[in-house]
């Protein structure tokens, strides 16, 4: 996968793209990624985000909205590893996280906002696919999501690196 680098599509696209306010951590073992995003709505239940790295996510970044709680993670090694094992460029969370040591040598990327040993309830509630915003912006299914080390990005369509 070609390296994303954030600032350059923010000035190739300054009117295509919106910028994710600066609340992330970059914890995977990829620095950047991008793809179609796919959406999950679940508060402390990561029984959806465990259904969904299950599926294909060859060019797709999942984007999970935990509401912000830092009281348990939505993802640790197991998910990050079976999210790779299926071709999903990424995770973005507005939660967090946990495992992180190995999920930093998983092919996956990763950004959420905190780290914390805590795993959530499975109790099969969330919602797939549907709006979820965060960060300053509106994170729709099908639309497009980039994140590198400088931030996170949003496109309604898919971006070209700008040649050097």
């Amino acid at each position: 996968m070609t390296q994303i680098l954030t600032p350059d599509l923010c000035d190739a696209y300054p009117d295509l793209v919106e910028v994710v306010e600066p609340m992330f951590n970059n914890y995977g073992g990829r620095s950047s990624f991008g793809g179609e995003i796919v959406t999950i709505k679940a508060f402390e239940d990561n029984s959806k985000v465990r259904e969904l790295v299950a599926t294909e996510g060859k060019g797709k970044v999942l984007v999970v909205d935990g509401g912000g709680s830092l009281r348990h993670a939505m993802l640790g090694d197991m998910l990050a590893e079976k999210a790779a094992v299926n071709g999903w460029e990424g995770i973005i969370i507005n939660g967090c996280i946990r495992d992180v040591d190995a999920i930093m040598e998983t092919e996956l990327g990763v950004q959420a906002l905190a780290t914390i040993p805590l795993k959530t309830e499975k109790r099969g509630i969330g919602d797939v696919n549907v709006d979820v915003k965060f960060g300053g912006v509106v994170f729709k299914p099908g639309c497009y999501v980039y994140a590198d080390n400088n931030g996170i990005i949003v496109s309604p369509q898919p971006l070209e690196m700008p040649e050097e």
